[in-house]
């Protein structure tokens, strides 16, 4: 059996605005990750991931370099504690908090 992983992270730098939401859904979709992206107010981005942890761990090595306009600073990994997963499985965008 596979093992699963979810994992809360923070990602800072220049990370909005360079459509890092959008590419995140889509490098999470493409590894059928669970989980959610979502923008902050203090410009940082933030992001839930879970599925089988060998996709989770290449999920997490692609958010050190995110999409092309993106200049990660940081990615600060904490826990799944905050998951809140979307029960129909999907992974989402969600709205700036």
């Amino acid at each position: 059996m596979t093992e699963r992983r979810t994992l809360y992270v923070l990602i800072h730098g220049r990370v909005q605005g360079v459509s890092f939401r959008a590419w995140t859904q889509h490098q999470a979709q493409l590894h059928g990750l669970r989980g959610w992206v979502r923008n902050r107010s203090d410009g940082s981005v933030e992001a839930v991931f879970s599925g089988p942890a060998e996709l989770v761990e290449v999920m997490l090595k692609a958010c050190h370099h995110g999409p092309a306009g993106a200049l990660v600073e940081k990615v600060e990994i904490l826990d799944g504690g905050k998951a809140d997963l979307d029960p129909s499985g999907q992974f989402e965008i969600r709205r700036t908090v």
